[in-house]
C-alpha cells in the first residue's frame, strides 16, 4: 500500500509513492491525486475481506457503521462535510444521506477552520477544474426535463451546487410519471439554495402550495417565478411568495386552475419591484386580481401580458389609468372585453410610455378603439394585430394619420384588409415607419386598377408578405416603386410569384438588400436569383431559397462570384448538385457561417471532399434527408470538428 492515503470526496485518494519519497515539499502543491470512486473502493474492500478468516470476517461485518447512527447524529456529521465535491459524493452514498444533505440549510453548515500552521505531511488536493470555473463565474443553472425530473435529481442538484452558493436558476420541464418532482424536491432547493434568483416549474402536477411556501421562506432573493401547468398551486402559494420574496421582478402564471384573484393582489401589494407579469389561461382570474395587481404595481410594472382570462372592460380601464410605467402590453383572447374597454383604456391617458402593443383575437378591437389608442398613446412604435375580424381598410388610413411615431406594423389573419388599404396606410404613415408585415391575409390580392396616387415610403426598410395566396407578380412589381430603400424582404409562401414580379423589384431597389427570404417561391428560377446576387451581392448577408425547386447550380455559381458578405444560405429542397457544392467550397470571397443542403437529392457522397474543405467560418451545416450516408457524415465531423453538423 502506498505510504500516504486518505479518503476524500467519496473515494480513496492515493498519492504516488515516488512523489511522496522524492518530491519533497516543493512537489506537494502540484501533486497528482487519483480519486478512486466509492463503488471501486467498496469492491476492493469486499475482496480484502474475503482474505480474512471467517470468524474475524463475521466480527468485522457486525461492527457498527455510520448507517447505524440516528438521523440527528448523522446530520451533525454531514453538516461538517466541506466542499461541493465532497457533499456531492456523500449524497451518492444512499437515499438517506441524500435526504439528510438536502435538509441542511446553507446557514447550518459547520465551517471548519484551517490550522494556523499547515501540516507538511498533509496531502494537498488540487481543486477540480470544473468546480473552479463555476466558482469564477459565480452562477449556475440546473435544468431537469421529462423523466429526469425527480425529487432525487433536484435534491442532488441543490446539494452539489446550491450549498456552494452558485446555483441561481432552476428549471423543471415536465416530471417523471411516478417519481416526479414534489414539494420535497422544492424543500431541498429552498434549504440548499438561499441565493436562488429564478425558478421555473412547467407541467409539474405534484407541486403544491407547501412547496412554494418553502421556496418563499428559503429563497428571499427570488426575482423570477414561472409556474405553468401546476394545478395544485393556489392563491395560498402565491401569497407565501409575495410575503417571502419582496424582490420579485417577473411573474408568469399559466394554466394553473387553482389560481384566482387573492394571490395576484398579494403580489401587487408586497412586490414593489415587479416589472413584468404574464397571466395566461387561468379560468378563475378576473377583474379583481388583475386590477389589484396593476393598481399596486403602478410605479414599476413595465410589461403586461393577459391571455385567456375572464376579465371585462373594467380591467382595461384600470390598465389605462394606472399603467403609467407600462411599455409593452399584450392582450390575447379576451372575449368579454368590448369596444368600450379599449376606448376607455386609451382615453384614461395613463399609457404615455406604451411602445409596443399586441392584440390577438379580441372582438372589442374596432376602428374607434384603435384610433383612440393611436391618438392617446403618443409613444406607440410597434403594433401587432392578429385575428382581429373588424379591422378594415378605413381603419388603417385613420390609424396611420393618428400614430405619429409608429415604426412597425404587423398584421396576421385579418382578412378584411386589402391592398388598397395598405397603400392608403403607406401614403399617410409616419416618416419614421420602418417595418410592415402581412401574414396569412387572404384579402391581400392583386388590384384591378392602381390608385390615382401611388405612395412612396422611403423610410420603409423591412417588408414581409407571407402566405398571402392572392399576392402575385402584378402587385410585387409595384412594391419596388413604393419602397425603394428596402433592406429586408420576406416573400415566403408566395407560390404564384415568378421572375416577372421579382426582377422589377430588384432593379428598382436603390438600397442594398441584406436579408432575403424566398421560401416556397417554387416558380422562381436561376435568372431571378442571379440578378438578385449581382445587384445586391455586396450587401446580402442572409438568403433563404428553401423549396425553390427550380434553383440549380447556376445560382450557386452566381453566388460564389458576387456575394462577399453572405453568412447564411439555405438551399433546402433545391435542385443543386455536387458541382454546385464544389463551386461554393472553392469560392474565395465567400465566408459562410450557416449552410443548409437538407433534402437536396442531387447532393451525393461525391460532395464530401468539397464539404470537408469549407472555410473555418462555417459554424452550422444541415445535411438531413440526402444520400451522403452515415459513414461520410462521420468523416465530415472529423474534418469539420468545429462545426455543428445536422444529419
Amino acid at each position: 500500500m502506498p505510504p500516504f492515503h486518505d479518503c476524500r470526496d467519496g473515494g480513496l485518494l492515493v498519492l504516488d509513492p515516488a512523489a511522496a519519497m522524492f518530491g519533497g515539499v516543493r512537489q506537494r502543491k502540484r501533486a497528482r491525486v487519483t480519486a478512486v470512486p466509492p463503488c471501486v473502493f467498496a469492491a476492493a474492500a469486499e475482496e480484502a475481506l474475503r482474505a480474512v478468516p471467517a470468524a474475524k470476517r463475521q466480527r468485522l461485518r457486525e461492527a457498527p457503521t455510520l448507517d447505524a447512527l440516528p438521523d440527528g447524529c448523522l446530520f451533525e456529521i454531514l453538516r461538517r462535510v466541506q466542499g461541493a465535491r465532497a457533499r456531492g459524493a456523500s449524497s451518492c452514498v444512499s437515499r438517506r444521506w441524500l435526504a439528510l444533505l438536502g435538509g441542511i440549510r446553507a446557514s447550518e453548515i459547520k465551517r471548519v477552520q484551517a490550522p494556523a500552521v499547515p501540516d507538511l505531511n498533509q496531502v494537498f488536493v488540487c481543486e477540480d477544474e470544473d468546480e473552479a470555473e463555476a466558482a469564477r463565474l459565480g452562477r449556475s443553472e440546473r435544468t431537469l426535463e421529462g423523466e429526469g425530473a425527480t425529487d432525487v435529481a433536484l435534491t442532488a442538484a441543490a446539494v452539489a451546487d446550491g450549498l456552494r452558493g452558485s446555483l441561481e436558476s432552476v428549471v423543471v420541464r415536465g416530471s417523471h410519471p411516478t417519481r416526479g418532482v414534489t414539494d420535497s424536491g422544492l424543500s431541498a432547493v429552498a434549504r440548499g439554495c438561499p441565493s436562488l434568483r429564478s425558478l421555473a416549474l412547467w407541467d409539474v402536477p405534484q407541486v403544491t402550495d407547501a412547496g412554494l411556501a418553502e421556496i418563499a421562506a428559503g429563497c428571499p432573493s427570488l426575482e423570477k417565478l414561472d409556474i405553468t401547468g401546476c394545478p395544485l398551486v393556489t392563491d395560498k402559494g402565491l401569497v407565501a411568495v409575495a410575503q417571502g420574496c419582496p424582490d420579485l421582478k417577473t411573474l408568469t402564471i399559466e394554466a394553473c386552475s387553482g389560481v384566482a384573484n387573492e394571490g395576484l393582489k398579494a403580489i401587487g401589494r408586497c412586490c414593489s419591484k415587479l416589472q413584468a407579469v404574464n397571466i395566461k389561461n387561468c379560468a378563475y382570474v378576473g377583474d379583481q386580481g388583475v386590477s389589484g395587481l396593476i393598481c399596486s404595481a403602478t410605479a414599476s410594472l413595465a410589461k403586461v401580458c393577459l391571455q385567456g382570462l375572464s376579465i371585462t372592460d373594467a380591467s382595461l380601464a384600470v390598465i389605462g389609468y394606472y399603467g403609467k410605467a407600462i411599455t409593452n402590453l399584450t392582450l390575447t383572447r379576451l372575449s368579454a372585453v368590448g369596444e368600450r374597454g379599449f376606448w376607455v383604456m386609451a382615453n384614461a391617458l395613463g399609457l404615455q410610455k406604451l411602445r409596443c402593443m399586441s392584440i390577438t383575437s379580441c372582438p372589442g378591437v374596432t376602428e374607434l378603439a384603435l384610433v383612440s389608442i393611436a391618438k392617446f398613446c403618443p409613444s406607440l412604435k410597434q403594433l401587432y394585430l392578429r385575428k382581429c375580424s373588424q379591422i378594415s381598410d378605413g381603419l388603417l388610413k385613420d390609424f396611420a394619420e393618428a400614430a405619429k411615431v409608429l415604426e412597425n406594423l404587423q398584421i396576421e389573419e385579418c382578412n378584411r384588409i386589402t391592398l388598397m388599404g395598405i397603400l392608403s396606410f403607406l401614403l399617410n404613415c409616419s416618416p419614421k415607419f420602418k417595418t410592415l408585415s402581412l401574414v396569412k391575409c387572404t384579402g391581400i390580392k392583386d388590384i384591378c386598377s392602381a390608385p390615382a396616387q401611388l405612395p412612396v415610403c422611403k423610410s420603409l426598410r423591412s417588408l414581409t408578405i407571407k402566405q398571402c395566396p392572392g399576392f402575385t407578380d402584378a402587385s410585387l412589381a409595384v412594391v419596388g416603386m413604393i419602397c425603394p430603400h428596402l433592406e429586408n424582404l420576406d416573400l415566403s409562401g408566395l407560390g404564384a410569384v415568378t421572375d416577372d414580379g421579382l426582377l422589377p423589384l430588384i432593379r428598382s431597389s436603390e438600397s442594398g438588400l441584406v436579408h432575403v427570404d424566398l421560401n416556397g417561391c417554387e416558380n422562381l428560377t436561376d435568372a431571378a436569383i442571379s440578378a438578385l446576387v449581382k445587384a445586391h451581392g455586396t450587401f446580402l448577408a442572409h438568403l433563404s431559397l428553401e423549396g425553390c425547386s427550380k434553383i440549380t447550380d447556376a445560382s450557386l455559381f452566381a453566388i460564389s462570384e458576387s456575394c462577399s458578405e453572405l453568412a447564411e444560405l439555405d438551399l433546402s429542397n433545391c435542385m443543386v448538385s455536387d458541382y454546385g457544392v464544389a463551386v461554393l467550397a472553392s469560392a474565395e470571397r465567400l465566408k459562410l457561417r450557416v449552410l443548409s443542403l437538407s433534402g437536396c437529392l442531387k447532393v451525393t457522397p461525391k460532395s464530401v471532399p468539397f464539404l470537408g474543405s469549407m472555410p473555418a467560418s462555417l459554424e452550422g451545416l444541415n445535411l438531413q434527408f440526402n444520400f451522403i450516408g452515415n459513414h461520410n457524415i462521420a468523416s465530415l465531423e472529423k474534418q469539420l470538428w468545429w462545426c455543428d453538423i445536422l444529419a
